[in-house]
């Protein structure tokens, strides 16, 4: 089926309906240029997936992830954003103004004088039955989000690297214990974080294990299902929380060979900017946000990225 766009050129373009595709969205808007948005995959992101949020700013009781993504889109909406569910099958940048074709059915294509990054980074899962289930009902892929609701309470993390192992401490915040699960003898992560972590002593690690099942009573997690990776023996141990540490995969792919990356996929943007290697090409939020990876940074990212795909097409228009 086709897609109906309103219009066949647009000034800004956006990728991604998380904190900073909207955030981008509301600010373009507000600054008379009608963008069109499309949403992606998974509408609202990471957030869509979270329960209580709480440190957002605004919002003293908290707020459900999924509302908070709806509110936001709601005030993108009214001033002006146009909104479309799909994805961007191709770009081509290799003369301005940029082309952009859709996934549909037609293979819809328009153009666009700006083009805002904003797709995010999904976490990295394992894939095993029960996780998908009870995310954000005691399966989080986030320390940082959902450690505070995990107080004086026994929880669990996967994960051999440095992410891990910083998830890891952190969560020794709130949590009486901590058990790391790891599939070998020993962790990826670098010495320094390993020491840290094996000398908290609210840390504990089980080697040679892997999760095979996150287990629960159809309202929350209640136990995880480990295998031995030597011996192949299984067991059943309980838990109130169990967190994935294994890594992010940035949404980058409809961008491979045409813009500027590192090793893992992140777009690489200027020093104080969303500014990409492409002319008229800004990155905003977790797709090119290798450290902080929170909801408010994504959204002050995707303001930055707004005000410069402004910026540009002042000069571009006069």
């Amino acid at each position: 089926m086709a897609v109906k766009l309103n219009q066949d050129h647009y000034q800004v373009t956006i990728m991604g309906s998380g904190p900073a595709g909207l955030t981008a969205a509301i600010y373009a808007a507000r600054a008379n240029l009608s963008p069109v948005l499309f949403e992606g995959p998974q509408p609202g992101g990471q957030l869509t997936i979270t329960t209580d949020v709480e440190n957002f700013p605004g919002f003293a009781t908290g707020i459900m992830g999924p509302e908070l993504i709806e509110e936001t889109r709601k005030q993108a909406e009214r001033f002006g954003t146009e909104f479309h569910y799909n994805l961007i099958a191709k770009i081509d940048d290799s003369s301005l103004p940029i082309k952009v074709t859709l996934d549909d059915n037609d293979a819809t294509t328009f153009t666009t004088d700006t083009l805002i990054v904003a797709s995010g980074a999904s976490a990295r899962l394992l894939g095993i039955p029960g996780e998908s289930e009870y995310m954000g009902k005691g399966v989080s892929a986030c320390a940082t989000c959902d450690g505070f609701f995990f107080s004086d309470r026994e929880i669990a993390i996967v994960g051999g690297g440095d992410t891990a192992m910083e998830e890891a401490i952190y969560l020794t915040r709130f949590a009486s214990k901590v058990t790391v699960l790891h599939r070998r003898e020993e962790l990826r992560a670098s010495k320094i974080m390993q020491d840290r972590a094996m000398k908290n002593p609210k840390i504990e690690f089980v080697w040679n294990t892997v999760v095979e099942e996150c287990v629960g009573d159809g309202k929350e997690l209640k136990s995880l299902k480990l295998k031995d990776t030597k011996t192949g023996e299984t067991s059943e141990r309980a838990f109130d929380g169990f967190f994935v540490a294994i890594g992010h995969i940035p949404n980058t792919q409809v961008l491979k060979d045409i813009i500027d990356t590192d090793e893992h996929g992140y777009i690489i943007t200027a020093p104080d900017s969303t500014k990409t290697s492409r002319t008229a090409i800004y990155a905003a939020g977790d797709v090119q946000d290798t450290v902080f990876k929170q909801a408010i940074t994504a959204a002050g990212t995707g303001c930055m990225s707004a005000m410069e795909a402004e910026h540009y097409l002042e000069e571009l228009h006069g």
